[in-house]
Order: structure tokens, then C-alpha cells, then sequence
């Protein structure tokens, strides 16, 4: 007899038979879900049957009512009604609609299934907020809502706490919980095994006391911005499963972290958290993940450890840690994978006594020196492979590699390596998808089979600053290549078409930075990204453009004629760079036309005339454009206007004559706005329609046009960014890197090269503006003819950092309200008609680097302390009314201070020295634009923020 027949399935009842026809009759199943789990289990219910025998139905075995509901991952859409017939199975105790594709809110009523213990709603798309009444179902035992759009008020979960004393499991991964305050959290009951929050907008600390609570098992705060410390004793003696990974929890690291002896799972990574590393973490025997990467952890790392015997992911990267690498990692029996690079390890790696299984090993970007040691080659299990950044010598083996036939990434980059890479030999490594040897100048490469060398799976090759001189034969074999990096080598001639015929596959080729003159033909029909900087190329090929390309580069060469109009054709252009060639004609109207897609248009230093064409006619997302240093001229097209998503413009030295393009105003991301050495003229009208106006703006350089009449305060009072300081979001080339997946070098200039020229003393100084949000902001309206006075609402512009309104026609005083712009650098205020004193307040100025009044009508004592005892005769020639130092001209008041003495101490060729000389440097720099130091030190390979960082550490030494 069957099973069947001897426990015959319970009758179910006529009512919970109802109730579940009618809730599936609300819903339809969604063919179009494609989920792996995807099953439509309420397809086969059937009235005219036992409900009992039901997918996802259980009953309970004598009274035949519904006791469990299990509809997960059953393609079901629609929206549930508070009214549901869900809410008459009265003897429910677990319901799972978890993984469906639900609408709406969750509807309230569920307070009326009063047996619940178990309540799973997560990845059902539900939004809205988290009805009260699920925090009444007191005998709850798990509870699982994480999804993408709820939100959990603090007034439910505050009740929730209260009411659900049995609760074990709560998960609320995803759900918004941003008004939280998370000593919310001590209120749980401490039956609680299992917590997960993970991706939840919590800020704030962290009560230590939740990971002290007695039956926690599980405890996940990824990805919140939480706050805290990690207790000093009694932890949960059942802790299996710990990630606070993306937070902010600090402290050290307590060594009573070595008594979770149950603790499977470790995340601590991208946090705060620093010291050394406790000898008792290394005991541990039951971890196989430990995760401790970006945080600032220092010290060694142990010489030998006694626990870690199951550990499959060792992963300690982005700290502080320091000495020599241990031989143990590569002898742990089951280890998958170690990451400790971004470290300061250093020394040699020694030889592996009993090398293990281990998959991937990145130590790049360290200080190990010295040879690969032979028994690295013994790791015959290795799939990854990133020695990078570090500063290993001596010969690459190629012989030894071919051991590891495993490869499928080898990354020995930026090292000092030497001698000649068979490539005949590498290419035995079969499965190789990745190879990057960039960087290693002493390296060259050689294959004795020539041509008939082959990578069957090379798909990305990298072998940038490697001294390369020809193109290897073996390309064109690497039929699955699809990234290629030959930048920064000694490549001379043409490109022969016959020499690409292999690079059909191609998605990224970069030929940047060599001496190339010639190309046959553009390579490959698939190419997304083609980089042909900074060579000495004179044409263009006659075959088109693939029109795959999304970003091109051809800066930098010798270009004349005109555009291809093949580039009209490149719907998918999303950056197009030919600036600093001889290229002529018009600009194509096509630009404009497709700038609905294209995010960076740059042309400048070319030969460009005539119109500028129409930009955005349509929608957009240009977000850069850089049309300076032509011959355009015309007025700005109106369309501009339209360009809703645009940050940098930059339309200097050309021909162009119209009055202040105010209409520019309504762009709500305008940050950089240069219209230098042009034929404006006009008074500054701002649009009494657009408010606020240029509220984004951190960059206007309206200097060497024709710019007359007053200053008006609302243009001022409607700079935003310049009240603030500069937020520090994360920049485009970082996205490119992260989102695109290109490689670093080329996402760099993803959003092209946007420069500016800037004029110092007559000495030309190119900036490189290379990012959308600029960490550099300033005003320069020099060499106009505004008059009237300068207006006060100017010293409201806290986060400005330049200000140049020289060669205008200023009167009046020098407003006192500059003494509150706390970040300038630079002042220049020099050729005008400004009388008065020099105001005290802008002693206040403590990192201003350059000032110029000179050649104006200025009288009194200038002012001393601060910034102000270091500028030279220079800052003030030319008013004759002026006394005291640094001039020779002593005042009659007998009121002058001394001269300051020398307030630092410093070295000749300390930093603050060097900070001083260029402070030195920045006198008398009005005469076009006044440069702020800021501007010499980046131009000239030291970064402003260097210098800035030497000078605020400096500070404490300064006596007073």
C-alpha cells in the first residue's frame, strides 16, 4: 500500500478553500519573470480539489486548516487589498510571498492572522510605508521585509519592539530607516538570533550592547553609516556571521574578538577602525571569510598562526600594515583567496615551504622588493595573479609562468622587472584572459615562433611605458582581444591596415602618446574607446569611423583639414576629443545636433571659424564643452540654454561678440563659465526670470573683454556654490573607472581634457581642468570697464578662492566684507580707482598667497599680521598715499608696527619653505589674470592641496 493511502492528505476546509481562490483570482501570473527560482505554483489549483494538496499549501493534519502558505518565487503580480481574502485564513502561521512581483503598498489587516509566527514579504516590490499593524503580531517569530521602496516609520518599529517579544529573526535589508535613531535597536527582545539591516539609510552610533545580546547568531549593517565601537568583552558566544562592511565603526579592534570560536563569517572592511591587529584574531579556527580591507589597521602580521584552518578569503587590503609578508597565507590548507595589496608591506617574499590551493593573490601597490621567489610557482592553483605597484626586480622567468597554467589574470605592472618576456613561452598559459606589464622600462618583449604565437584566450592586454617599438605579430592571432594598451611607448610610422587584421574584436585600443604618423584604417567594427593622443598623425584615414565608438581621442597630433563628416555617423559618441590641431573649417552642425547623447565636445586650440553651431536643439546630456582658443565668431546660439545637464563652458579667445549670455543662468549645473578674451560687451544683466541664477557656478572668467557698467549684487547674491564649500563628490573619471569598467588611464580622460589657459606676468601657464566639480573656485572679471564700487554681498562668497576684478574702473573703498571670504588665495584688485584705507579685516585672509593693489589711490598704514607680513613692494605700488611695511615710505603718525619678525621655523628645503617661495612668486600677478598660488603650484606638478595641508599642519609651529 502507498504512503498516500496510509496518511491520507487532511480535507481542507470549505472557507479556507475559498479564501485562497478568491486572493488568486486578485492576482495573474507574470510570464515575463525570469527569476531562477521562478515557478507558478498557484497555476494548478484547482476548486474542484483538496486545497490541502496544493502547491504551496500546508494544512494542519487534523482540523484541516491552512497553517502554512509558501507562494515564494511564484511569478505572482498585482496588488493586494486591505480587504484581501489573505486575512480569513485564521489559522495561518507561516506565509512566504517572498520573490514576487506585487504593486503598491502593503495593505494593512494583517494584524488579523493572530497564530503568524513567520511572515517573509521580501523582493515583492512593494513601496510605501510599513503598515502598523504588522508590529501587533505578537507571536511572530521571523520577520522578513527587505525590499527595494519601504519605508519603516520610528513610531512602528517602535511598537514592534514592544509587541514582538518572541521575535527571533528580523530582516529589513533595504528598507529606508533613515529617521531612525539606533538605540531604537536595545528595545528588541533578546531572544533575537538573527539581525539584518543591511542597505537601510541608518546614521548614527550603534548601541555596542546588540552584539552582547545573548542568542545572536547573525548580525548584518553593511552598507549603512553607522557609527560605533565593537565591544572589549561578553560577546554573543553564538555569533556565526558579523558584517559591518561600508560603515563608519572605529576603535581598535578588541582581543576579545579571538572568543567567537563559532564565528564562520568576518566583515569589517571600509570602515574606521584602527591599531593593531590582535594575536587572538589568528587563533580563530571556524572562520572562512575574514574581511578587514579599508580600514587603517597598522602593525605585522604574525610570522605563524594556530587557527584559520578553514579560511577560504583572507582579505586585509587598504590599510596600514607594514614589515615583511609571511609564507603561512600560502600554506593555509584552504585558503581560495588572499588580498593584502595597498598596504606598506615591504622586504622580500620568502620561499613556500608547503604551498597550498590558493586561487587568487593580489599584493599590489606595496614596498616588496626583491625577485618572485621560485615557490611562488608552485601555486599551481592560481587563477589571479597581481604583483602590481610594488618594487620587485630582476628577470621575469617566462619558463616559470608557464607553470601556472591555471592563469587566467597576470598583473606584474609597475615594478622595475627586467630582460625579455618570451611570449612564445606566456602563451602557453591557454586559459590567459588578462595580461598587464605596463610600466617596466627595463622590459621588452621577443616571441621566437613569431607569428604562429598565440593567446587563445587573451582578452585583455596591457603593456603601456614598456619601451615597445613594433606592433607584435601575435595580435593579430589574439582573436579574442578585446582590450589593448601600447600607450606612452616608441611606436613610429603608420598603422598598415594588414597589421590590425587581427583586431576585429577590439573594444578599447590605445595607441596614445607615441610617435605615430600615420593610420590605413580605423581597426576593428566593434571599437567602443580609440585613444590616438599626443602622436604625430597628419590625417585622418579615408575609411569611416566604426560606428560603435563611444569615446575618441586624437589630441595633441597634427591634424589639419577639416571634421570627417564620417563623424556625424557616430550616433553612440560619448566623447569626442580633437583639440590642439591645425583642424580648420566649421564646426559641423551634426555636433549639435546628436549632443542629446554626446557628454564631452572638446575642440579647443584648432582652427575653427566661423558660427558655433546649435547644441542641444534637442534633449541632451552634454555635460562638457570646450570650443576655446579658435577663430569663432557670432553670437552664442540661444540652444545653449537648452543644455540642461551642462558644467564646464569654456568659449576663450576666439571672435565672438555679444552681450553677457544671462539666458545661461536657467542651467542648473553650470559650474564653469569662461568667456576670456572675446568681444563682449554690455552691462552684467542678470534675468529677472530665472531665479536663483547661475546658483551652481564656482568658475566665471569674464576678463580681457568689454564689459561695462556696475557690478549688481543680485549676479553675487545668486552664487550658491561660492557661499559653501565645494562638496567633494565622487568625480566622473571615478565612475568611468568603476561603472564603465575602463581601465584607470582611460577613464581618466573619459570626460576629456578640458584646459585652460591662464596668463601670469606675460609667462603662459596651461591649467589641465580635468574633472566635472572643480576643486578650485574664483572670480575674474579683469580688464573691462565695470565702474562704481565693488559690491559688499561679494564677502558672502566663502568658498571662493580667487578674485581678480583688476583693469576696471573702480571707486569707492575696499569693502571690509572681503575680510570674510576665509578660503581666498588670491586678490587682485590692482588698476583701478580705489580710495581709502586698506581694510584690517582682510588680515583675516590666513591663506591668502597673493595680493596686488597696486596702481590705485590708496592711503593710510597698511595693515599688518597673518598673510599680510609677507607680501612684498610689489602688492602696492602706485598709491602713493600708502605708509608702513613692507614700504620704505614710513607713516607720520608714529603708529607703524615694527617690522614682523620671521614668525616660522623652517629649513631652507623644508615644505613650508617652499610654501613661502611661492608665495614669493605671486606678486605683482594682475596684469591678466590674478593667478592664485593655488593655480602655479597645480600647473607646475605640485598639487595645491599639498601645500595647503603642509600649511594648516604648520599652524601649531607658528609663534605668536
Amino acid at each position: 500500500m502507498s504512503s498516500s493511502s496510509l496518511n491520507p492528505p487532511p480535507l481542507c476546509l470549505p472557507e479556507d478553500t475559498s479564501a485562497l481562490i478568491q486572493f488568486n483570482n486578485t492576482l495573474f501570473i507574470d510570464e515575463s519573470a525570469n527569476d531562477l527560482c521562478a515557478y507558478p505554483k498557484t497555476k494548478s489549483w484547482n476548486e474542484s480539489t483538496n486545497c490541502c494538496t496544493w502547491e504551496g499549501v500546508t494544512c494542519n493534519k487534523v482540523t484541516g486548516k491552512v497553517i502554512s502558505l509558501d507562494l515564494s518565487c511564484s511569478m505572482l503580480a498585482g496588488s493586494l487589498s486591505p480587504n484581501t481574502s489573505l486575512f480569513r485564513l485564521q489559522g495561518l502561521k507561516r506565509l512566504d510571498l517572498s520573490f514576487n512581483n506585487f504593486s503598491g503598498s502593503i495593505p494593512s489587516g494583517f494584524s488579523q492572522l493572530v497564530s503568524l509566527t513567520y511572515l517573509d514579504l521580501s523582493g515583492c516590490s512593494f513601496s510605501g510605508l510599513v503598515p502598523s499593524d504588522i508590529s501587533l503580531l505578537s507571536k511572530l517569530i521571523s520577520l522578513n521585509l527587505s525590499t527595494n521602496d519601504l519605508k519603516f516609520d520610528r513610531q512602528s518599529f517602535d511598537m514592534l519592539t514592544r509587541n514582538l517579544t518572541k521575535l527571533e529573526n528580523l530582516v529589513l535589508e533595504l528598507v529606508n530607516m533613515s529617521d531612525f535613531v539606533p538605540t531604537s535597536f536595545m528595545n528588541l527582545p533578546s531572544s533575537l538570533k538573527h539581525l539584518g539591516l543591511r542597505f537601510c539609510n541608518l546614521k548614527g552610533k550603534f548601541p555596542t550592547e546588540i552584539f552582547q545580546f545573548r542568542y545572536l547568531e547573525y548580525v548584518d549593517l553593511s552598507f549603512n553609516s553607522l557609527t560605533g565601537y565593537l565591544p572589549s568583552s561578553n560577546w554573543s558566544s553564538h555569533l556565526k556571521y558579523i558584517d559591518l562592511n561600508d560603515n563608519q565603526f572605529r576603535g581598535s579592534i578588541p582581543a576579545s574578538i579571538g572568543n567567537l570560536t563559532k564565528t564562520t563569517f568576518l566583515d569589517l572592511s571600509n570602515n574606521e577602525f584602527q591599531g593593531q591587529l590582535p594575536s587572538s584574531l589568528f587563533s580563530l579556527k571556524q572562520l572562512t571569510d575574514l574581511v578587514l580591507s579599508d580600514n587603517s589597521l597598522e602593525g605585522f602580521l604574525p610570522t605563524h598562526v594556530r587557527g584559520f584552518q578553514d579560511l577560504k578569503v583572507l582579505c586585509l587590503s587598504n590599510n596600514l600594515l607594514t614589515g615583511a609578508i609571511p609564507s603561512w597565507p600560502f600554506t593555509l590548507p584552504s585558503l581560495e583567496k588572499l588580498d593584502l595589496s595597498g598596504n606598506r608591506l615591504s622586504g622580500p617574499i620568502n620561499q613556500i615551504q608547503k604551498p597550498n590551493s590558493v586561487q587568487k593573490v593580489d599584493l599590489g601597490y606595496n614596498e616588496i622588493h626583491g625577485e618572485i621567489p621560485s615557490s611562488f610557482f608552485d601555486l599551481v592553483n592560481l587563477t589571479e595573479l597581481d604583483l602590481s605597484s610594488n618594487n620587485f626586480k630582476g628577470v621575469i622567468n617566462s619558463v616559470m609562468f608557464s607553470k601556472l597554467e591555471n592563469l587566467l589574470t597576470l598583473d606584474l605592472s609597475s615594478n622595475s622587472f627586467s630582460g625579455v618576456i618570451k611570449l612564445d613561452v606566456l602563451s602557453k598559459l591557454k586559459k590567459l584572459g588578462e595580461l598587464n606589464l605596463s610600466n617596466n622600462t627595463l622590459l621588452s618583449w621577443s616571441s621566437d615562433s613569431g607569428s604562429n604565437t598565440t593567446f587563445q584566450e587573451l582578452d585583455t592586454l596591457y603593456f603601456s611605458s614598456c619601451n615597445v617599438r613594433q606592433f607584435p605579430n601575435f595580435l593579430r592571432s589574439a582573436k579574442k582581444l578585446r582590450i589593448l594598451d601600447l600607450s606612452n611607448n616608441s611606436i613610429q610610422g603608420s598603422i598598415f591596415k594588414w597589421e590590425s587584421e587581427g583586431w576585429e574584436q577590439l573594444i578599447v585600443l590605445n595607441l596614445s602618446y607615441n610617435s605615430l604618423t600615420g593610420l590605413e584604417h580605423f581597426p576593428g567594427k566593434n571599437l567602443k574607446f580609440l585613444d590616438l593622443r599626443s602622436n604625430l598623425l597628419h590625417n585622418l584615414p579615408p575609411t569611416p569611423l566604426p560606428p560603435s565608438l563611444q569615446g575618441f581621442w586624437i589630441s595633441n597630433n597634427n591634424l589639419t583639414g577639416k571634421i570627417p563628416p564620417s563623424i556625424c555617423t557616430l550616433t553612440s559618441l560619448d566623447v569626442l576629443d580633437m583639440s590642439r590641431n591645425y583642424l580648420g573649417g566649421v564646426i559641423p552642425a551634426c555636433l549639435g545636433n546628436f549632443s542629446h547623447e554626446i557628454l564631452n565636445i572638446n575642440l579647443q586650440m584648432n582652427k575653427f571659424r566661423g558660427k558655433i553651431p546649435d547644441f542641444c536643439v534637442d534633449d541632451n546630456a552634454l555635460v562638457n564643452l570646450a570650443l576655446n582658443d579658435n577663430q569663432l565668431e557670432g553670437l552664442l546660439p540661444r540652444s545653449l540654454s537648452n543644455c540642461t545637464s551642462l558644467k564646464f563652458l569654456n568659449l576663450a579667445n576666439n571672435k565672438l561678440s555679444d552681450t553677457f549670455p544671462h539666458w545661461l543662468g536657467v542651467l542648473p549645473d553650470l559650474q564653469v563659465l569662461i568667456l576670456r578674451f572675446n568681444n563682449f560687451q554690455g552691462p552684467l544683466s542678470i534675468s529677472n526670470d530665472t531665479k536663483p541664477s547661475f546658483s551652481s557656478l564656482q568658475i566665471a572668467d569674464l576678463s580681457q573683454n568689454k564689459f561695462t557698467g556696475l557690478l549688481p549684487a543680485t549676479f553675487f547674491q545668486n552664487l550658491d556654490a561660492l557661499k559653501h564649500a565645494i562638496s567633494k563628490h565622487k568625480s566622473m573619471f571615478q565612475e568611468a573607472w568603476e561603472n564603465l569598467g575602463l581601465s584607470q588611464h582611460l577613464a581618466l580622460d573619459y570626460y576629456g581634457q578640458i584646459s585652460l589657459d591662464v596668463t601670469t606676468k606675460g609667462s603662459d601657464i596651461e591649467l589641465e581642468y580635468k574633472r566635472s566639480l572643480p576643486i578650485f573656485s574664483g572670480i575674474d572679471f579683469s580688464s573691462n570697464k565695470f565702474y562704481g564700487k565693488i559690491p559688499d554681498v561679494i564677502g558672502e562668497l566663502h568658498a571662493i578662492h580667487m578674485l581678480n576684478l583688476s583693469h576696471n574702473n573702480f571707486i569707492g573703498h575696499i569693502p571690509p566684507s572681503l575680510g570674510k571670504l576665509v578660503e581666498l588665495e588670491s586678490l587682485d584688485l590692482s588698476s583701478n580707482k580705489l580710495s581709502g584705507r586698506i581694510p584690517s579685516q582682510l588680515t583675516n585672509l590666513t591663506f591668502l598667497a597673493v595680493l596686488n593693489f597696486s596702481d590705485n589711490n590708496l592711503v593710510g598704514p597698511i595693515p599688518h599680521g597673518n598673510q599680510f607680513d609677507t607680501f612684498k613692494n610689489d602688492s602696492y605700488h602706485g598709491n602713493l598715499g600708502l605708509c608702513g611695511f613692507p614700504l620704505t615710505k614710513q607713516c607720520d603718525n608714529g603708529d607703524e608696527p615694527k617690522p614682523p619678525a620671521s614668525k616660522f621655523k623652517e629649513d631652507e628645503g623644508s615644505p613650508i619653505s617652499f610654501l613661502w617661495q611661492l608665495v614669493m612668486m605671486g606678486y605683482g600677478c594682475g596684469a591678466v589674470l590674478g593667478l592664485s598660488t593655488g593655480y602655479i603650484v597645480f600647473t607646475t606638478g605640485r598639487p595645491w592641496w599639498f601645500v595647503r595641508m603642509v600649511e594648516r599642519d604648520w599652524k601649531p609651529n607658528v609663534t605668536r
